[in-house]
């Protein structure tokens, strides 16, 4: 386990990483300054970023922009240490992992926002929630997120409690990320009495433990406001009130930063991160991320791409090395697997593919596909960190595929719409991207690349799904399913040994490699714009952003 903690001054930018494998710490924050420049209470600090949220509730959503609200409001069993990827304490003071037992004990005195105090059967009743659809408190198929099953409903044979603090969970098998699946923000611990009395309402009116409580959510003006919460159990907060906004443009956001209207501002391009760089009352933080950004074939709906020729073929045509220079700009890297280097079980030996037209011709010509053929490229409108400028990333791919004879029509949406029509599988490809729930492979390889239902469900000699099949994780919007790399995940979620891991993760980095369910794009770096008044600010590589630790001056 490494760790790499490191401030910066002022008017400078910051880059940090940490070491291999899942335990990797990779850090970004503003200089505190002296005891007497930081302002111990009080004030309103605004957050801005490219989208509105579109539910508050943790088992409603896989938006990361929703889950930078949620961090704000619910707390999970198990935290990652702050701007570190490694374990510590949450609403468990105690946690182990013995082959398939795991072990917690509850903080006492812990109060929701409703005045209840949380017990183990707060935590039960979550977990009924959001995997048991048998359970009155479950709000229906439609309703429960994609992270349900492989959260903790894939793993968890039953939860028994001792008194109020104790809960020991029994897993049906041995799972390697479970204790890290129970620091992800999916594993936020509800209220059972919320639950009852709110149901599916909590997406509006949302009750966790968090340091901050839910005042109102303005959607008209895409504008939520959260409120200090007093009787928080952990650090902070330091500031009364939180506001978070949407605001489209990124250069528009960071003008919004400079003019005084945000305090920290996300989703930032090389242009924009420029506009933030030469202010004069702003600064620039950096941080390596730990996400991936790729365009992925929807084999159950586009025939053309279920022959591997054609995937390989696009992979080849797509410039990746262009869009990561001349759009992204130096803040983001080319990929080559689905894992960014720091992750363990990077495979040093793979490398992007070239931009070598001439090889997509052969490969389509060899596939039966000379004179090309049509699709449909679906993007999001709005910058996301590991693909800042979507709109002009797919011009890029139309225009490169047209050079191979493939027309592209580009079906751009605002994120929300965006993630519910990829859901359902009506795209023929689509842009999209992951930024780690845990930091741990499995969050990757299972999470966006194995279907969720048996290798025996896989029909004989198809590496792919349909959508509609039962128990289908959608996360997986290419809908692949490599039996062979379905076979290897699996045994590495069961492997405790992080050398066993380790090697069957390269393997699997391979076969997605050549098989190129996706085209691989790039890992990019997290970029934040902060106000000079803005003190204690951290880029906190999951599980952010850490509001609670904020303090303000004037």
């Amino acid at each position: 386990m490494t760790s790499n903690d490191t401030s910066v001054s002022r008017r400078s930018v910051l880059k940090a990483a940490g070491g291999a494998a899942a335990s990797v710490s990779v850090a970004g924050y503003v200089d505190t300054g002296s005891a007497e420049e930081v302002q111990q209470q009080g004030g309103t600090v605004t957050y801005a970023r490219g989208n509105d949220s579109g539910t508050l509730d943790p088992h409603n959503t896989t938006s990361g922009e929703d889950v930078k609200v949620i961090n704000q409001m619910y707390d999970t069993l198990i935290d990652f240490e702050p701007n570190q990827t490694s374990l510590q304490a949450g609403l468990a003071t105690e946690f182990s992992l013995e082959e398939t037992t795991a072990n917690l004990q509850l903080r006492e005195g812990v109060q929701f926002h409703n005045g209840e105090e949380l017990t183990a059967d707060d935590f039960v009743a979550t977990v009924e929630r959001f995997t048991n659809p048998d359970s009155e408190l479950y709000p229906g198929q439609d309703y429960i997120s994609a992270y349900g099953p492989f959260t903790l409903g894939n793993w968890v044979e039953s939860i028994e409690t001792g008194g109020n603090y104790s809960i020991t969970i029994q897993l049906n098998q041995q799972y390697a990320p479970f204790l890290r699946n129970l620091a992800m923000f999916a594993s936020s611990v509800l209220s059972r009495q919320a639950i009852e009395e709110l149901g599916t309402d909590l997406s509006q009116q949302p009750v966790g433990t968090g340091a901050f409580t839910f005042q109102n959510w303005d959607q008209g003006n895409q504008r939520i406001r959260l409120s200090a919460n007093g009787d928080y159990w952990g650090e902070g907060p330091y500031v009364d009130e939180v506001v978070f906004t949407a605001v489209g443009q990124n250069t528009t956001r960071a003008q919004t930063l400079i003019s005084g209207g945000a305090d920290i501002i996300d989703g930032l391009g090389a242009q924009s991160s420029q506009i933030v760089s030469n202010a004069d009352n702003a600064e620039l933080i950096e941080t390596q991320g730990i996400n991936i950004g790729y365009m992925a074939f929807n084999q159950a709906r586009f025939e053309p791409f279920r022959d591997r020729r054609v995937r390989q073929a696009i992979s080849y045509a797509v410039d990746t090395q262009a869009i990561v220079e001349n759009i992204f700009r130096g803040i983001a890297v080319q990929a080559s697997q689905p894992i960014p280097e720091q992750v363990l079980g990077y495979n040093d030996e793979l490398e992007p593919y070239p931009h070598d037209p001439e090889q997509a011709r052969s490969l389509l010509e060899e596939a039966g596909y000379g004179d090309g053929f049509d699709f449909e490229l679906a993007t999001f409108q709005n910058p996301r960190t590991y693909n800042p400028s979507p709109v002009q990333a797919a011009q890029t791919v139309k225009s490169n595929l047209g050079e191979v004879g493939i027309t592209v029509t580009i079906n751009q949406m605002p994120f929300n719409p965006f993630l519910d029509y990829t859901a359902q599988g009506q795209h023929d490809a689509t842009f999209l991207g992951w930024m780690t729930d845990n930091a741990d492979p499995d969050n990757f390889y299972f999470t966006l690349l194995h279907p969720g239902v048996s290798v025996e469900e896989v029909p004989e000699g198809q590496d792919w799904v349909s959508f509609d099949t039962e128990g289908y994780n959608t996360t997986n919007r290419a809908a692949w399913a490599n039996t062979e790399f379905m076979e290897i995940v699996e045994e590495a979620q069961s492997t405790l040994g992080e050398q066993q891991r380790a090697e069957l993760y390269r393997q699997a980095g391979q076969i997605a490699h050549d098989e190129a369910p996706w085209v691989f794009i790039d890992h990019a770096q997290e970029l934040r714009g902060v106000a000079d008044r803005v003190q204690e600010f951290q880029i906190a590589p999951i599980s952010g952003p850490l509001l609670n630790r904020v303090r303000v001056q004037g």
